[in-house]
């Protein structure tokens, strides 16, 4: 006997079983009050909204976090702070108004926002705090820099940092080498060249190598590049024929939207992508947000008129941080929170790389793969965001492309197509296979001992990053 399963028209079948993830988010897209917060309570919305006022404001050390944060700010987490920054944070303390009041000021211990852009000594791993493979250029970019601060990483694209600051520091930053002031663990090091020299000499390089297409203006972050010196930059790419694509990176977007919300900034991005347009190149911003509480109204205006002045796309490329983000839960609520309220479109999300200090952020290549499964079906396949590795000397890889997992050690294998900028004479750069590794705490006890063992041999102190 056929047995109907339809229900009646206009009515809602409700599933036996729930989903893994619920939809429609019952989270809600408003802007956080920042006067809950004691250094903020007399702000008014003008003020608010004002990028001057933000960067004015901005916090630059621990008086001024507690300055603002006031009652909301414990003790014991105030005394952790201040010892990370002696002990163990590779960035200096560099936090906007904006981004602080995305933070839940309820428990400032357990905040995703908190543990990542203000890390704590307990936050971090207690035995591994370092993995004994981390590098303060984990990448090596400046290996590949073919002039100063122009890296030269695939065949037909190429990274533009243009300074070496930010509207804020992130505590896992990849450039932690280059970007930021000096902190007790680290030296930064420094453009040598005056920067109209530099940037002169990028332009130089890109006009006289037509196999590049494709350019990352970053830093540091454009949202610190004057506006009339940064469209004086992208203008000059825009007359080089062979560029066809330029991304201006910004975690700033996120960070201080009041930025780009300026009259004389989105007038000059408008000329900017007037020309691209005009010329048939794809001009986009990649922003940097790695948990749902930073998506914002504000975020989404700043988003929606680089959209309304031309640009192509605004992509998001976040970090996968334990504690952050490295749930399945977490990742698509980001994905769908930027998606539906704010148009910026899921892009990556970037395993945390092997800089030191950061053993307690990162997660293992088998928990990316699974990851990445579990987020699978939900959004659309355009904006469903790839968890890359991005593998020393390689380049991004999907999770799934490794050749080989040594999961007791905690080593993947990997393989790539092409060669960098300094292999172009190596006929093996294509043979042989390249390391990437887990962080040492989530091993058996086997893999834990291997690099106990690795470790003593190199008898290096494990936080140790002076230059």
């Amino acid at each position: 006997m056929h047995v109907s399963t339809s229900t009646p028209a206009g009515s809602a079948q409700q599933p036996a079983v729930a989903q893994p993830f619920k939809y429609p988010l019952e989270r809600q897209f408003v802007e956080p009050d920042w006067t809950r917060i004691p250094g903020y309570r007399g702000v008014s919305k003008q003020d608010w909204e004002s990028a001057l006022w933000q960067r004015r404001n901005t916090i630059k050390n621990l008086k001024e976090l507690k300055d603002a944060l006031g009652e909301l700010l414990p003790d014991s987490l105030a005394l952790s702070i201040e010892k990370d920054q002696k002990e163990r944070a590779t960035m200096s303390i560099l936090i906007t108004p904006h981004m602080v009041n995305t933070m839940g000021m309820d428990d400032l211990w357990a905040d995703p926002v908190r543990r990542y852009m203000l890390p704590a000594f307990a936050d971090r791993e207690a035995v591994w705090p370092n993995h004994p493979m981390a590098s303060r250029d984990s990448l090596h970019e400046a290996e590949m820099w073919k002039v100063e601060g122009l890296t030269h990483r695939y065949p037909t694209k190429v990274l533009a940092e243009l300074l070496s600051t930010c509207p804020q520091y992130c505590g896992h930053c990849t450039r932690m080498d280059l970007v930021g002031n000096d902190v007790p663990q680290v030296d930064k090091l420094k453009f040598s060249v005056a920067q109209p020299e530099r940037w002169a000499q990028m332009l130089e390089y890109l006009r006289k190598t037509p196999t590049v297409r494709d350019v990352v203006v970053s830093g540091g972050d454009v949202a610190n590049v004057p506006i009339a010196q940064l469209e004086s930059f992208v203008t000059a790419l825009l007359d080089i024929p062979n560029i066809r694509d330029i991304r201006l990176a910004s975690k700033g977007l996120m960070g201080i939207p009041q930025h780009w919300l300026q009259d004389n900034v989105m007038s000059a991005l408008e000329r900017i992508a007037k020309k691209a347009f005009e010329r048939n190149v794809d001009i986009a911003v990649h922003t940097h947000v790695n948990n749902a509480n930073q998506v914002t109204p504000l975020l989404g205006r700043a988003a929606k008129k680089l959209l309304e002045v031309g640009f192509r796309d605004v992509r998001n490329q976040g970090v996968l941080l334990r504690g952050v983000n490295a749930t399945s839960r977490d990742l698509l609520e980001l994905s769908f929170m930027l998606l539906d309220h704010a148009r910026v479109l899921p892009y990556y999300f970037y395993m945390c790389d092997m800089i030191p200090n950061s053993e307690h952020w990162r997660v293992s290549v088998g928990a990316a793969q699974k990851l990445q499964h579990d987020i699978m079906g939900y959004m659309p396949g355009f904006a469903t965001p790839r968890i890359v590795c991005d593998v020393p000397y390689v380049g991004k890889r999907w999770v799934h492309q490794v050749a080989e997992y040594d999961r007791e050690k905690g080593i993947s294998y990997w393989t790539k197509n092409y060669r960098n900028g300094i292999e172009l004479d190596d006929p093996e750069a294509l043979n042989r296979r390249y390391e990437y590794y887990d962080p040492v705490f989530d091993l058996p006890e086997a893999g834990q001992a291997y690099w106990r063992e690795r470790a003593a041999k190199n008898a290096q102190p494990s936080h140790s990053v002076h230059a």
